[in-house]
């Protein structure tokens, strides 16, 4: 066995300024051909890549661009999922970056494989290299002698070698798959054919159960554990106790379920520190020790007494990911290499955390003794429980050489254990002048930080890890920094004209309910506070919603944006035909205020709850890539960001969370789902950003002033909830 060295936490940000020559997207760390492409039979290539399928369709993405810029028919392109052992280490799957940063990345490798092999053609040909044409993967000479294909071309090329970054990938008018809405997506056809795709379907030769028993918080004690003759199982179930980490192993699931709930009976648990008031969750934020930062900073802070003076504080709640497959992962121990299979979003990032998890142990493995792959999840929306899962899995199978465990949670595990999207109080305050126009912006926001992925810390960030004899604390979830987008900063310096603007960020530094990544980050809350607050004073200086945002922006695309969503809808013109209860509404936002610019209009009706009727949506993600994937992404965001906003919300009373089950932690049904459109501004000649979670923010914000136009009540509280809007009407009423 190799010797062990402890992984070095992975930063959020790339260094291009580090010497070397700058190469695009992920290339830039993996600068060899061989990590992007082989072309190991004929008429084929294999297309690698770090980034993980999440239901997002990256594989697809992929796939076309190396069939573009090679030319190649896209039944040639395999495109391989991630492992650890082949294939560019790209850390995460998340921030909406798979398509700029992996496939910025494969397009010049592509780009440049495609040079060489155009080379080398045109040496057997004797001809220059520009009349040499490729078409579905096949060399031509001017007079049309086949020359062969890349395979025959590049045999004895060694493609392990430094990228030269001097290709130049194919201009817009050269390019013929791209932008296109009629890509089958590689993985569809199994998943609606019931065909075994995803982790849960995975089976392996002489496969144990595994489960683990925990406590209802983090940090609660074992008070007492039973002897062995009260809890004698039947044959053949094992299970053991490390620190707060009780395990039991089965042969089968049911022996497996059966056992952990005979230990739950007999389990006793010392509880933690209380849980805060759930009801007051503002004044936990604000009350809580936490560290300041100033996100942005500009003009003057003295701020007029004249003028439109405005202030509110908005609010959301806690979040689960609430994936409809529960965790899972499998992992075998051979005693020389450990195997793992999952749904984590970040393969390397899990494996540096592994090690540091393992490095006490007896007998250490080592990062090169650890192999990785990624297997489909049912849904991942950030980080999940996928890693936790899967060292659970990890301690399972060295306690059982040579047969793999498969481990999966439990529906109340993934509910209760998973981290979640933190709570996020925002409060706005804003100056007006005569004329209407915005002055003065102030935007204060207390939250966790949105961020304890694995292999950012030094400790390791994997459950199990923390709850051993002996263990490390979870690391305290942080915020990614602003330039890598941020975290529970995220969005929330304004993209408006606001000449005086301050914005800061307390982060909370106590964590009683663990919290981590969640789709958009702190955007989603954000722009929800924004968006909400525009509305608000648009109303109160006297002016339409849409035109007042426009006044205050000075950037062409968004611009476009907005004026698209609206002329593009089949309904949002016959506004005063409706009857009373309908209510409209209206949002953007440009993610990360780098990425996606997504613009929302929302059409609800409001009664004793909230109803979605239609919801447009306009967005511009540069040069699209797939048509069809584009939509897909804008619409499951737009879903997803409409049963947070009008449903979801985690429960706790002061010793556990108590929405372990769907009933106590409602989402969307698809009877509930609306209309949704979606107008996809192409820009071929700018460059791909990601379109997942541009969606989020703008269609909370477009919900809650639609609500705001149907029931004359503002609400800033989330979710819109029958309950939320009771009280925002009483509390109206009391004014």
């Amino acid at each position: 066995m190799t010797n062990v060295s402890t992984p070095q936490p992975r930063g959020f940000i790339v260094d291009r300024l580090d010497g070397q020559v700058p190469l695009p997207g992920s290339l830039h760390t993996n600068r060899r051909l061989s990590q992007w492409l082989a072309f190991d039979e004929s008429g084929f290539v294999q297309v690698f890549t770090g980034k993980v399928e999440l239901g997002q369709g990256i594989l697809t993405a992929l796939q076309l661009l190396a069939a573009e810029e090679l030319d190649m028919p896209l039944a040639a392109v395999h495109v391989c999922s991630a492992n650890t052992a082949r294939g560019p280490d790209e850390g995460m799957t998340s921030g909406s970056l798979s398509v700029q940063d992996s496939g910025s990345a494969l397009r010049q490798a592509c780009a440049e494989v495609r040079a060489m092999a155009l080379l080398r053609a045109a040496a057997l040909a004797g001809q220059p290299a520009h009349t040499i044409t490729v078409s579905q993967g096949r060399f031509r000479s001017a007079q049309g002698q086949d020359l062969g294909d890349y395979a025959t071309l590049l045999r004895g090329v060694k493609l392990d070698i430094e990228c030269a970054g001097t290709a130049r990938p194919k201009a817009a008018a050269e390019r013929r798959l791209l932008g296109q809405a009629s890509t089958p997506r590689l993985d569809l056809a199994d998943k609606v054919f019931g065909q075994a795709r995803f982790i849960h379907d995975l089976r392996l030769p002489g496969m144990l159960h595994g489960r683990v028993l925990r406590p209802a918080t983090p940090d609660a004690t074992l008070a007492r554990l039973p002897d062995a003759a009260v809890a004698a199982l039947p044959a053949g179930v094992r299970w053991w106790a490390d620190g707060r980490f009780i395990a039991v192993v089965a042969g089968s699931e049911r022996d497996a379920d059966t056992a952990t709930s005979r230990l739950a009976g007999l389990v006793e648990w010392r509880a933690g520190a209380p849980l805060p008031d759930m009801h007051d969750l503002g004044g936990f934020l604000t009350s809580a020790p936490h560290q300041t930062t100033v996100t942005a900073e500009r003009g003057d802070a003295d701020w007029p007494a004249d003028g439109l003076h405005h202030e509110a504080v908005y609010l959301k709640p806690y979040l689960a990911h609430a994936s409809i497959g529960p965790s899972c992962a499998l992992a075998q121990w051979d005693g020389r290499q450990l195997q793992v299979w999952t749904h984590s979003q970040g393969i390397h990032n899990l494996r540096d955390d592994i090690v540091k998890a393992l490095a006490r142990e007896a007998v250490p493995v080592a990062k090169a003794d650890i192999l990785i792959h990624h297997v489909e999840g049912s849904g991942c929306y950030g980080h999940n429980g996928a890693d936790d899962v899967a060292f659970d899995a990890v301690l399972m199978a060295l306690r059982c050489p040579g047969q793999p465990v498969r481990v999966l949670w439990s529906r109340a595990d993934e509910l209760t254990h998973s981290p979640l999207g933190s709570a996020h109080r925002a409060m706005l305050k804003a100056r007006c002048d005569a004329t209407g126009q915005i002055t003065h912006w102030h935007h204060e926001l207390w939250a966790n930080g949105y961020s304890s992925r694995p292999g950012r810390a030094l400790t390791p960030a994997l459950l199990a890890a923390s709850e051993r004899a002996d263990a490390t604390p979870l690391p305290l979830p942080i915020n990614p920094p602003l330039a890598a987008g941020g975290g529970a900063e995220r969005n929330a310096v304004p993209a408006y004209k606001m000449p005086h603007l301050k914005v800061l960020n307390h982060r909370l530094t106590v964590a009683p309910l663990r919290t981590s990544a969640m789709r958009a980050l702190g955007a989603y809350a954000n722009v929800f506070a924004i968006e909400s607050f525009m509305d608000e004073l648009a109303h109160q200086s006297g002016q339409d919603a849409l035109a007042f945002r426009k006044r205050h922006l000075d950037d062409p695309r968004a611009l476009a944006l907005l004026d698209a969503v609206v002329e593009r809808s089949s309904w949002w013109h016959r506004r005063a035909e409706e009857p009373e209860g309908i209510g409209h509404g209206l949002a953007w936002a440009r993610y990360k205020n780098t990425g996606a610019w997504c613009a929302v209009i929302a059409r609800v009706r409001v009664d004793a709850e909230v109803r979605v009727l239609n919801l447009d949506l306009a967005v511009d993600v540069g040069m699209v890539v797939d048509l069809d994937g584009v939509i897909n992404q804008i619409e499951g965001g737009a879903i997803q960001s409409a049963s947070w906003t009008l449903k979801e919300r985690v429960t706790f009373n002061r010793e556990a969370i108590t929405s372990d089950e769907w009933l106590s932690y409602p989402v969307m049904r698809f009877s509930e789902v609306p209309e949704v459109t979606v107008h996809v501004i192409d820009r071929p000649d700018e460059p791909s950003v990601g379109a997942g979670e541009a969606a989020q923010g703008p269609v909370a914000a477009a919900l809650a002033n639609a609500v705001h136009d149907a029931l004359g009540v503002r609400v800033r509280e989330l979710p819109l909830s029958a309950d939320t809007l009771l009280r925002a009407v009483h509390a109206a009423e009391s004014v």
